[in-house]
């Protein structure tokens, strides 16, 4: 199968977005299938006037996509203001031409909003089957970052994926959204997580004595530091007695994130192993992002062994089984927060059940597991595709 993974992001980014496309297209190259990314450029150095298909570098290359499992286009983008870290396709007619370039069979269209609209126009205009896959609560970042416009971030992503043959929603909370949204031809699929780089043997003594020096339980949040994410929520947690609260990420509110919480340690961006020997390393997991439709973090902390403080919305309330592998809070509570995180703290027997719990939990949820899955349901769509075409 030819299958063409138009997304807004793509490693050396770091998001749910990007790991979920490069794990896709990984596991396809691993079940002889031949996918093809088309993403946003990652530097100004991608500019307009290039024309090569393979201008990030092809696998084996020298390009920021040297270790992509398949070939990249990248299309000219620009970062989105106030905000560097996420950068914005310009239009561009790669994205129709990867299509054709590549014989698509099947065009993926990961969190499309901007970039993955011109794909799905693209696939329209070619007769292609698409399939979308909703990962980024929109409506709920228009709130944060306008106060308004939910309503118009809702009709952007109706319009885009009642286009596609089906879309794909990470957890029910978000399938339901969808539905009630009068977004059709919606199917679960959630995601996968590395149950062998994320582990509990990952445990780091060294690393504990130099996060808490002076022998205080840790506890972590990981992921974009954003208006989006509230994770000033944890300035309580922070006034707790013998408590480490360490924070990885980085993001635009890094600097009034060091002032609400005091006494914190920033890590800024972590990755690959480093990341899990912190991730393993922690007594507790602490998300505070309300508007999570899935959230990766909280099922990497699980893998980890490490029992989870999440808000109870959107993803969450699929990945934690409250009072067996974590606490479920009530959304934007900072006192709720602080209490599920000092009720943990206060209770060695608990953290280790639930770390226990929530490591059993998610054995079977691997990125192989899940992307057979997303196989089936191309296979699907391209079945439904031909009984029509009879």
């Amino acid at each position: 199968m030819r299958v063409v993974i138009v997304t807004e992001s793509f490693p050396p980014d770091v998001n749910g977005v990007a790991h979920c496309a490069l794990q896709t297209a990984r596991h396809l190259v691993d079940r002889g299938h031949a996918p093809l990314v088309v993403a946003p450029a990652t530097s100004p150095k991608f500019s307009a006037s290039s024309t090569s298909f393979e201008q990030g570098g092809a696998p084996g290359g020298t390009g920021p996509d040297a270790l992509a499992p398949c070939p990249v286009v990248r299309v000219p983008s620009i970062p989105l203001p106030g905000y560097p870290q996420v950068r914005v396709a310009l239009p561009s007619r790669r994205v129709a031409a990867a299509l054709v370039e590549h014989r698509a069979d099947v065009v993926h269209l990961a969190s499309p909003f901007i970039l993955g609209v011109r794909g799905m126009a693209a696939a329209a205009k070619l007769g292609i089957p698409a399939v979308a896959v909703y990962q980024t609560d929109l409506a709920g970042y228009a709130r944060t970052y306008m106060g308004a416009g939910e309503a118009t971030a809702w009709r952007r992503i109706r319009s885009v994926h009642t286009a596609a043959d089906r879309t794909l929603a990470p957890s029910s909370a978000a399938l339901h959204d969808l539905e009630a949204h009068g977004v059709p031809r919606v199917r679960l699929w959630p995601r996968g997580v590395d149950t062998v780089r994320f582990r509990p043997e990952h445990r780091d003594e060294a690393l504990r004595r130099e996060l808490a020096p002076n022998g205080e339980l840790i506890v972590g949040y990981v992921g974009r530091l954003a208006p989006e994410k509230h994770v000033e929520l944890l300035a309580g947690v922070c006034g707790l007695d013998g408590v480490r609260v360490v924070v990885v990420g980085d993001g635009p509110s890094e600097t009034s994130l060091r002032e609400a919480l005091p006494g914190a340690v920033f890590l800024g961006r972590r990755t690959g192993g480093e990341l899990a020997r912190i991730f393993a390393s922690l007594d507790v997991f602490a998300h505070t992002g309300p508007f999570e439709t899935f959230c990766q973090t909280v099922q990497e902390a699980m893998a980890s062994g490490v029992p989870v403080v999440a808000p109870a919305a959107g993803g969450p309330l699929d990945l934690v089984a409250h009072g067996r592998t974590g606490l479920l809070v009530p959304p934007r509570d900072a006192t709720a927060v602080r209490d599920a995180v000092a009720s943990l703290v206060a209770d060695p027997a608990r953290r280790a059940a639930y770390g226990a719990a929530g490591r059993a939990t998610v054995e079977g949820r691997t990125w192989a597991a899940v992307c057979d899955q997303l196989i089936d349901h191309y296979t699907e769509v391209l079945s439904a595709r031909t009984v029509v075409a009879a």
